[in-house]
């Protein structure tokens, strides 16, 4: 017997969507949260959707509201927000939510302006509040549709994590626990830009054996943040480092990766961004990380590359020839 029987999700989004039917399937009492009123409407009357998450069904006992108060009132919440309005978002829950509630971040990204990760930020605005995190190698369609996923779910509470897999666990959806918040929120954030990465390499037509390398040595340099903001390096070679680095990178489906290949063909970010409704976290998470790296002193040239060309004008040609210039040294993963 779980002892969070009621679920509230924050996001109407494609993954929040997925999220709220793995949780239903999993028995739990399923509220969700949506800022878009089509969003709630269409959950409501439709039983589906339509705007992030087309063609799946949902389960008529998935509720859904547009009132963040409503939603607070579950035994633990699935926070589901894009990263950089995670912020906003728990300012407003912090009117609203009992201390005891935990929360679970299923956003993946950095904050712009402070480096914060979401933990971080969580720790400033629901100081009381428990809270793990969940994230691995997921795209919201296949979970929405009950197909076979494991992820990673974090907590330094153990018993909190152990108690969440229960309530969130099924037969196709696997949860494996971690004490490691910190890795795990690393490799979620790092992995989108790596992605944009991998996508410019498909784009540019620069062939798979370029797109290999990046993978690898991207994956030391999450690695090397991750350890310097005080995870786990065994954590970045699991689902939610290695695993979910490996699927972004590898699948057009994959909302980073797509954008980075129209990139590589020579379409602007602007446009590209203009005609998509969903979050690519990785445009402004490169920012943020490329930020971060600098302050804390860590060589991280692939994630430079691509905050050099979304943010400061960089042409593709000539970022990736200065990533071939860098001189030759030992392999390693450096932290």
């Amino acid at each position: 017997m779980t002892r969070f029987r009621d679920i509230g999700v924050i996001g109407g989004g494609a993954w929040g969507t997925a999220l709220a039917a793995t949780a239903q399937r999993a028995g739990a009492r399923v509220t969700l949260w949506a800022r878009e009123a089509e969003v709630v409407e269409s959950i409501t009357g439709r039983h589906e959707n339509v705007a992030f998450l087309p063609g799946v069904a949902l389960h008529p006992s998935i509720l859904a509201t547009g009132d963040l108060a409503e939603v607070a009132q579950a035994d633990a919440l699935l926070l589901v927000v894009p990263a950089q309005y995670v912020r906003a978002t728990t300012r407003q829950l912090a009117k609203l939510l009992p201390d005891e509630t935990p929360l679970v971040i299923a956003a993946k990204g950095i904050e712009m302006g402070t480096g914060a990760t979401m933990g971080e930020v969580l720790a400033e605005t629901l100081p009381r509040n428990p809270f793990a995190v969940l994230s691995g190698p997921t795209f919201a369609i296949e979970v929405a549709r009950g197909l076979p996923t494991a992820v990673t779910l974090a907590a330094r509470d153990q018993g909190l994590g152990a108690d969440l897999v229960t309530a969130l666990g099924t037969q196709t959806f696997r949860p494996y626990l971690s004490n490691d918040p910190i890795g795990c929120e690393i490799g979620g954030a790092v992995k989108n830009v790596l992605a944009i990465a991998c996508g410019i390499v498909s784009g540019r037509g620069l062939g798979d054996n370029a797109r290999a390398a990046l993978i690898t040595r991207g994956l030391a340099e999450m690695v090397r943040l991750a350890v310097a903001k005080g995870g786990q390096p065994a954590t970045l070679m699991g689902l939610s480092g290695l695993g979910d680095l490996v699927l972004t990178c590898t699948a057009m489906q994959s909302r980073n990766c797509s954008l980075g290949a129209a990139l590589g063909q020579g379409r602007s970010l602007a446009d590209v961004l203009g005609e998509r409704r969903s979050v690519a976290e990785g445009v402004a998470s490169a920012a943020a990380v490329a930020e971060l790296a600098a302050r804390l002193g860590l060589d991280m040239p692939i994630v430079a590359a691509v905050d050099a060309i979304l943010h400061r004008g960089a042409a593709i040609d000539s970022a990736v020839a200065g990533l071939l210039a860098r001189p030759f040294r030992a392999e390693g993963l450096s932290f």
